[in-house]
């Protein structure tokens, strides 16, 4: 077996396209196939069209809009409590520096906020997923 160089390597795995195929849409065609297009798996227009032309199998996708719905606000409340988590380290950060005690009891106000607003997103975080359980329960 010979070894290839990198220049080698790269030869073999690029697949060009260099051809170009134009076709004019109506607008509502042209919608249609984006439609058809957004419920596949393929993720640009003309991968999609390449797929139909050499009739590829296509897969869809199934959307599942309260799961969708989920993993956005999922999404939002990490977020936060990314911000919060953060926020507390820094708070502890500054406890160990604290040589005064009127330093110590701004950072105990400061805790106090910090751990409201946890606690709130908390809070959130549960109501959320208890709706999202009755809709599932529902279904």
């Amino acid at each position: 077996m010979k070894n290839k160089g990198k220049g080698e390597m790269m030869k073999e795995k690029t697949d060009y396209r260099t051809q170009w195929l134009h076709v004019r849409l109506s607008p509502e065609e042209y919608q249609k196939l984006l439609k058809a297009q957004n419920q596949s798996t393929c993720r640009k227009l003309s991968d999609y069209a390449r797929h139909m032309l050499f009739q590829k199998p296509i897969r869809t996708t199934f959307r599942n809009q309260s799961l969708d719905d989920l993993t956005a606000e999922m999404i939002v409340l990490n977020k936060e409590l990314n911000a919060i988590g953060n926020n507390l380290n820094q708070s502890v950060k500054k406890l160990h520096t604290i040589s005064q005690l009127v330093e110590f009891r701004a950072w105990i106000a400061a805790y106090e906020v910090e751990k409201t607003a946890l606690s709130g997103t908390i809070e959130e975080i549960k109501k959320y997923m208890q709706k999202v359980e009755q809709r599932w329960l529902q279904s």
